[in-house]
């Protein structure tokens, strides 16, 4: 197979979509920090350049997130020629396979969660991001962004306009929804 990789932006400027026309994963998974790549060789290997400061996979994606001070004119064909070398010699994006989804918590919790994933998560997954339910108390969701999503300037508006508005709309025991920090 003749892997292709081509690049997207993202809402946020520090990171970049590197799509191929492979699936990499099942689900997604994060990799905030160089430490935090030790299952995935892929990942590890990104983080060997100096100015690579978060990665994130999702099915046929990985989101690279930058640090500041470099230009992506500089980096991104760089980094494409990395990720298709990386898909072509097969590099593991995670060694433990992912945990099936299952939602968890009283009815109302169930109900955002599967919210959540049906109608969120593919969303937020095109801007190169993730969603992750937290908790659920006192008509408060708590949610984690990662990915493009982490640190994004119009992840708060996505929040209050978008995943607010759904939730209060579809269920009505939701007042609010926050996000933790990373």
């Amino acid at each position: 197979m003749n892997i292709n990789v081509y690049t997207e932006a993202t809402p946020n400027p520090a990171t970049m979509k590197f799509i191929v026309n492979k699936l990499l994963i099942n689900g997604s998974v994060d990799y905030p920090t160089k430490e935090s790549a030790e299952g995935s060789t892929f990942a590890k290997e990104l983080y060997k350049f100096s100015f690579v400061n978060g990665v994130f996979f999702a099915s046929n994606f990985v989101t690279v997130t930058k640090t500041d001070g470099t230009d992506w004119e500089d980096i991104e064909p760089i980094l494409k020629e990395f990720v298709k070398g990386a898909v072509e010699s097969e590099l593991t994006v995670r060694t433990e396979e992912p945990v099936e989804v299952n939602f968890e918590g009283s009815d109302t919790e169930v109900k955002i969660q599967q919210i959540l994933n049906d109608y969120v998560r593919p969303a937020v997954e095109q801007d190169g991001g993730a969603i992750a339910y937290k908790s659920f108390e006192e008509g408060v969701v708590t949610v984690e962004l990662r990915g493009s999503c982490s640190g994004c300037p119009s992840s708060t508006v996505t929040l209050k306009a978008g995943i607010e508005n759904l939730l209060k709309r579809m269920v009505p025991e939701v007042q609010e929804v926050v996000s933790e920090a990373l």
